[in-house]
């Protein structure tokens, strides 16, 4: 994309989330069309947002980890996106639901690192980056879908925006986290109080950690690398749940502790 359209881009993506409007398409002028191209509008984009209030950025999410996304999705790939540190909440979150266009609610494993992951270091695998990871978390991650119907968009679209990242809610790191099977933990997942669903933490590529491997890739491939200090939600392992008014969920793991969420 020339640097025109990648700012034209960027600029329309942002003011749709700052305004919490429905997008149609974006047009066909100004509309990434692979994966290189769209990590170039989300760089942009995330400028934009960061020059108009949302501030730093402190983290990353990865979508469509797991097959259950993946098919719900219509994607065969995951994408990546970026966090913004007024949106990161801790334990539980009362947020209000009209500040949100489409909120949708996925459960996940997340990691905070102790160190960098240099580009140097690529290619990773889930064995050369448990080192550098400091702590591992429950967590969820509110994505919002302002389109008018998302369902339309493409991959690149979408990794354009976030991948519809809007808010994330991290439960206690626990450090002390090497002795826990990450592949067989289980998320049990409840909507007021009733069983949602369940999800291993092996949906997430095989193991959480392969996850956070294939961002440390990608980002080099951009001249990008974790830092110490970031996190990392590393994929859903239940379909989003799409919240309405009044709705409770609740996320427990065993050995990683609980999160939730409420929207009045």
């Amino acid at each position: 994309m020339e640097v025109d359209a990648v700012n034209q881009a960027a600029t329309v993506i942002a003011e749709n989330r700052l305004n919490r409007s429905k997008l149609d398409l974006l047009p066909a002028s100004i509309r990434p069309t692979d994966l290189h191209d769209a990590y170039a509008v989300q760089e942009r984009h995330n400028v934009i947002l960061g020059e108009r209030g949302l501030g730093e950025l402190v983290g990353y999410k990865i979508g469509c980890t797991t097959p259950v996304m993946q098919e719900y999705m219509n994607i065969h790939e995951p994408a990546f996106g970026e966090v913004f540190a007024p949106t990161v909440h801790h334990n539980h979150a009362d947020l209000t639901f009209s500040d949100y266009v489409n909120p949708g609610i996925e459960a996940e494993i997340a990691v905070r690192l102790g160190s960098d992951l240099p580009a140097s270091g690529a290619p990773y695998d889930r064995q050369s980056v448990r080192d550098a990871v400091e702590a591992v978390m429950i967590s969820f991650e509110l994505v919002d879908a302002r389109y008018r119907d998302y369902r339309e968009l493409d991959t690149p679209t979408m990794a354009a925006d976030n991948f519809f990242n809007a808010a994330v809610i991290l439960g206690n790191p626990v450090t002390d986290w090497q002795d826990i099977d990450l592949a067989a933990a289980e998320g049990t997942i409840h909507l007021n109080g009733e069983l949602l669903g369940t999800g291993l933490g092996s949906l997430i590529m095989g193991h959480p950690l392969e996850a956070l491997a294939w961002l440390a890739i990608r980002l080099a491939e951009r001249n990008r690398y974790l830092k110490a200090g970031e996190f990392v939600t590393l994929g859903s392992v239940i379909a989003t749940y799409w919240v309405s008014q009044g709705d409770r969920i609740d996320h427990s793991i065993p050995g990683l502790g609980s999160v939730s969420v409420s929207f009045t």
